[in-house]
């Protein structure tokens, strides 16, 4: 039997060791909801926060519990746009970064 490691792990891994792949994916998450797809950028997120600060990081820097959080950036979630705000913040900052958005015209 071949043994396997949770995705999650590995992901959470990388974005401990490899800074410019934790700001490629916080990009990616913004640019997920931006686009529609927020169930994944959730998810991305929720990776994020776990090689980054951590939940309970999260939770003194947004002064939001712990488990609202982990509720939030489920695959479920619902934050607020105010939530939601506060969260990037908060990873912006914690991975040095600015958020731009560029649009473009569709072909």
């Amino acid at each position: 039997m071949v043994l396997s490691r949770d995705s999650s792990v590995t992901v959470v891994d990388r974005i401990r060791r490899d800074p410019a792949f934790a700001i490629g994916l916080l990009d990616e998450a913004v640019s997920l909801f931006l686009n529609g797809e927020p169930d994944v950028a959730r998810l991305v997120l929720r990776d994020l926060v776990n090689g980054t600060i951590g939940f309970e990081g999260l939770a003194i820097a947004t002064s939001k519990p712990s488990k609202s959080l982990h509720r939030m950036l489920s695959a479920k979630g619902n934050p607020t746009m105010d939530n939601l705000t506060l969260i990037l913040g908060v990873l912006r900052r914690e991975l040095q970064v600015e958020i731009q958005v560029n649009m473009i015209a569709c072909a």
